[in-house]
């Protein structure tokens, strides 16, 4: 993954919705939840889940996939996971105190 990427996805998850869209998709595992689905967990108007999901999935946060009438929405975990390597081992160099924390082995900040 290269820097644009990683300066793509953490614009797009730089927002309270679309940050709770993220969790709630990262939540739904491989079945994904339809836009419907999506705007009532995160409390967004049809049209406001549209465009957030579209400006995630341009990101490269998540996907979609028509399915029949529907079109579900899945986190792409691939991505997610080469966003937070990134963070851990080429921007914060495995600094032993960050991965502490993410490894709940000490209590951070």
């Amino acid at each position: 993954m290269n820097e644009q990427q990683i300066l793509d996805m953490l614009g797009a998850l730089s927002q309270q919705t679309r940050l709770r869209i993220v969790r709630y998709l990262v939540q739904c595992g491989a079945n994904g939840a339809s836009a419907g689905d999506v705007g009532k967990q995160v409390e967004a108007t049809s049209s406001r889940a549209s465009f957030h999901l579209s400006a995630l999935e341009h990101a490269g946060v998540i996907s979609s996939e028509r399915q029949s009438r529907k079109i579900i929405y899945r986190a792409n975990l691939p991505n997610l996971g080469s966003l937070i390597s990134f963070l851990l081992n080429d921007c914060c160099d495995n600094h032993p105190d960050i991965l502490a924390c993410c490894a709940g082995k000490k209590e951070c900040c």
